[in-house]
């Protein structure tokens, strides 16, 4: 068994309707003058209008930066650093997926440790807490509310950068299903696979525990029985459940336990062709995965069982194999593209890609030893 050790200081609060009913309770803890990040879907649906009213009941302040792009800049953080400044918030809001949320965790970093954000990309670069942050997920994907870790875009080189550290852990992970019922049906299939990702890459990688197997497992169930059904209809209140906490669970285990090869090359496709950061997982992940069988062939045909297959009968590979199987079957159901130029990507960025792909520390504790060749590889059969 690894060594591990596991630390989770966010309170998650799970409630149909959770924004009316707990939100400015949870928010007073940490201060009453708020900076919210969020982005122009969100804003577009509505989704904010439950959170302004919340605050108003109570007279809590808030100031709205909801000028967030997918995979998001280095840009776009400090501008909402400099919005929290001007309002001299105590407390971050982010209401989103995984790109506010992400600039969100940057800003709050800046308004406590300065400089700018490129400063901190790494792991363990933030020196000093960052200003209290409540997160309020919209998409039921990227479990962003329960890591410590921000991906930003550096738009001058192609690079996303990664920083890591447990001051970037949230205070309060807010989960309301509401939230999460009106997303693009397009949205919802992409989160869901960057949360099953998410689930099979910190279950099968060399630094797994048994804390993390039972959050991976439980999450993979989870999407198993719901994805299918939350795409169909995201009113489905109780599929919108099911995935978002199917997806914090795979957070909590990634955050832990980190990821693979799978996260290593979605980075750069989203560094260089700006594909969004669930499809590059989808289309990537059963490629991956069949080139990783051997690496943890009873994982893998644990994974089926977890997403569905009857592997009774069968050999250990068979089984593995039929995980494979069972994710592309996924796919297919929920009309994910299957292949990497379907998104615009070109075959002769490969290279490039691949050395970007190559310093992500998560190739480090991918099941099968990978070098920079294997990574073109698997970038051409995936293309």
């Amino acid at each position: 068994m690894n060594t591990f050790s596991y630390y989770l200081p966010t309170k998650i609060v799970f409630e149909v309707g959770a924004v009316k009913s707990k939100l400015a309770e949870e928010t007073k803890i940490f201060g009453e003058n708020v900076l919210i990040v969020s982005d122009p879907g969100v804003v577009g649906a509505g989704l904010l209008k439950s959170v302004e009213e919340a605050y108003q009941s109570v007279g809590i302040k808030y100031s709205i930066f909801s000028d967030v792009e997918p995979n998001p800049s280095t840009e776009t953080v400090m501008k909402a650093a400099a919005a929290g400044e001007q309002i001299n918030a105590t407390v971050v809001l982010a209401v989103g997926g995984g790109s506010p949320i992400d600039v969100a965790k940057g800003a709050a970093i800046i308004l406590t440790n300065g400089g700018h954000i490129n400063d901190y990309n790494g792991i363990n670069k933030v020196q000093k807490p960052t200003l209290p942050l409540i997160c309020v997920p919209t998409t039921a994907g990227t479990g962003s509310e329960v890591t410590p870790f921000a991906v930003i875009t550096q738009r001058e080189n192609k690079y996303k950068m990664t920083i890591g550290s447990p001051y970037c852990l949230p205070k309060v992970a807010l989960l309301d299903p509401y939230m999460v019922s009106t997303v693009p049906s397009k949205v919802a299939a992409a989160c869901g696979m960057d949360a099953l990702t998410h689930a099979i890459e910190s279950y099968v990688n060399k630094v797994a525990s048994p804390i993390t197997d039972a959050l991976g497992a439980q999450a993979m169930r989870m999407i198993h029985q719901h994805l299918r059904a939350y795409v169909a209809d995201r009113g489905n209140i109780e599929a919108a459940s099911g995935m978002i906490v199917a997806s914090l669970l795979a957070g909590i285990a990634f955050g832990v336990a980190r990821l693979g090869n799978v996260h290593a090359m979605a980075h750069p496709l989203g560094g260089f062709f700006d594909v969004p950061h669930g499809v590059a997982n989808a289309i990537l992940l059963p490629k991956v995965m069949a080139w990783n069988l051997i690496g943890a062939i009873d994982k893998f045909a644990e994974i089926a069982v977890f997403l569905g297959k009857n592997i009774h009968g069968l050999s250990k590979m068979e089984a593995a194999r039929a995980a494979v199987a069972a994710v592309e079957e996924l796919m297919a159901d929920i009309e994910i593209p299957k292949s990497l130029s379907e998104v615009g990507v070109k075959e002769e960025a490969i290279p490039a890609m691949a050395i970007d792909a190559m310093k992500s520390g998560n190739v480090l504790i991918n099941p099968r030893t990978t070098s920079v060749k294997d990574i073109e590889y698997l970038f051409r059969i995936s293309m």
